[in-house]
């Protein structure tokens, strides 16, 4: 088995370094690669990303800043691995608990795989952040009469091909809830893990706003009447 781990970045020249050392620092069980979008980036990151020298390592520009979810499904037309997982660029999450989502696929438990993280005071940086968060994961849970506890999570991991297969249209944020919506209207349950987290606040770079919000509740609405695929799989 073999893991692209694909990493959207955008003006991170504070942390892009940090972020593939990081990346590139963990044992995995098994062969991985790192993808990485520079997402027409303006500031200094493509430059330390072209210094960058390691042969698991594979960068890809976009001369125009696209959004997250472009810069996904550019990272996912060029992953060479049979599963991926989205890690971000911001130091949010801990590459370290990679392993731990890999864990439930390698012994056949799961295909899809979440990282549930677990909000503190220590972890969010602002309560409504974390509102937001649960607003829109209760409404994914209604909405598909499902029980996920994280839907916002960056830690998504499954086959590459299923990905490809869901044909993720949404070029921002709005792709985190189209993925969720497209699983769980094929009855796809992810599985879930607890995974370390530190949110970082507007000073620091926060992208994501309470409208992303806005329409990740829209987009959870919109695959929720379409008909699911027939002979979609169940799991």
């Amino acid at each position: 088995m073999k893991l692209s781990i694909l990493m959207p970045v955008y003006n991170e020249e504070e942390r892009i370094a940090d972020a593939l050392k990081q990346a590139l620092a963990v044992d995995y069980p098994c062969e991985i690669e790192l993808v990485v979008v520079d997402d027409g980036s303006r500031d200094g990151t493509g430059e330390i990303l072209g210094r960058a020298d390691d042969a698991r390592l594979r960068v890809i520009t976009h001369q125009r800043n696209a959004g997250k979810g472009a810069a996904i499904k550019t990272a996912v037309d060029n992953a060479e691995g049979d599963y991926m997982v989205i890690l971000d660029a911001d130091l949010e999450y801990d590459p370290l608990d990679i392993p731990k989502l890999l864990d439930p696929v390698l012994d056949g438990r799961a295909t899809v795989v979440y990282g549930n993280r677990t909000f503190g005071s220590h972890s969010a940086y602002s309560f409504w952040y974390v509102m937001g968060n649960k607003g829109v994961t209760m409404a994914a849970n209604v909405l598909f009469n499902s029980y996920i506890g994280d839907l916002e999570t960056c830690f998504k991991l499954m086959p590459v091909a299923l990905y490809r297969s869901l044909d993720i249209r949404s070029r921002g944020f709005g792709m985190e809830a189209e993925v969720t919506g497209k699983l769980l209207r094929q009855r796809i349950r992810p599985y879930e893990v607890p995974i370390s987290y530190r949110a970082r606040g507007r000073e620091e770079g926060k992208k994501i706003t309470w409208k992303d919000g806005v329409e990740a509740i829209w987009i959870l609405g919109r695959e929720r009447t379409r008909r699911r695929p027939l002979g979609a799989p169940t799991r």
